[in-house]
């Protein structure tokens, strides 16, 4: 059965295409199909995915609203499917809540990132009271700069919301923002920092799926 995962926050910046994208190449390095379904009207997922020069890679579509309804035609015969979310587009986070069996919210190390996750979640937690619990949802920090004071107390305000937050993150890497023009870490050494960051994400998001 396909399992769908949504990165959504209606912050922009926060890391969502870039968890996105390369979450979706680590699914697709572990053998599974994969759909990436870019819902984010620029489009940033789709550019990406035009500047990738892989023959063996997996398809990008875009959708808007209609998500939760037009998905379902397209998403046969894969394993996973992916939602890069788009930030500011609160017509966009309902369908895509409803479409998801997993939301990861990134959320970067700031006061007003953190304030900006509180309709986000209440729309998950609503969504969850109807639904038994579904969709799974979980924050993934993001961006992190290490041993900053922010960065040590972004989990302990991110629990304040009841959901939980993966232990896996990604941390500010030139190497995410190298492989924005159609890369991934994934094609990097296995030794590099950043792509073992989304190696455990990807591990992480896997558990709670199968075991959430």
């Amino acid at each position: 059965m396909t399992k769908v995962i949504a990165l959504l926050n209606q912050k922009g910046g926060v890391g969502k295409t870039t968890q996105a994208t390369n979450v979706a190449c680590w699914l697709h390095k572990q053998g599974f199909k994969v759909l990436l379904v870019d819902l984010d009207p620029q489009g940033s997922a789709t550019e990406w995915s035009e500047t990738r020069d892989s023959d063996d890679d997996f398809p990008v579509v875009s959708m808007g609203t209609k998500v939760a309804r037009d998905l379902p035609r397209v998403a046969g015969g894969y394993d996973y499917v992916v939602l890069d979310g788009a930030p500011q587009i609160k017509d966009l986070a309902g369908p895509a809540v409803k479409a998801a069996d997993l939301v990861l919210i990134p959320c970067q190390p700031s006061p007003f990132d953190i304030y900006s996750c509180a309709t986000l979640v209440e729309l998950i937690q609503a969504r969850q009271e109807v639904t038994d619990g579904k969709p799974l949802a979980a924050f993934v920090v993001s961006r992190v700069i290490k041993n900053t004071h922010l960065s040590r107390e972004v989990r302990e305000a991110l629990a304040e919301y009841e959901l939980p937050i993966f232990d896996a993150h990604t941390t500010q890497r030139v190497a995410y923002a190298d492989c924005a023009k159609g890369g991934s870490v994934m094609d990097l050494p296995e030794t590099d920092k950043a792509r073992q960051e989304i190696e455990a994400l990807g591990r992480e998001m896997l558990e709670m799926l199968n075991h959430g």
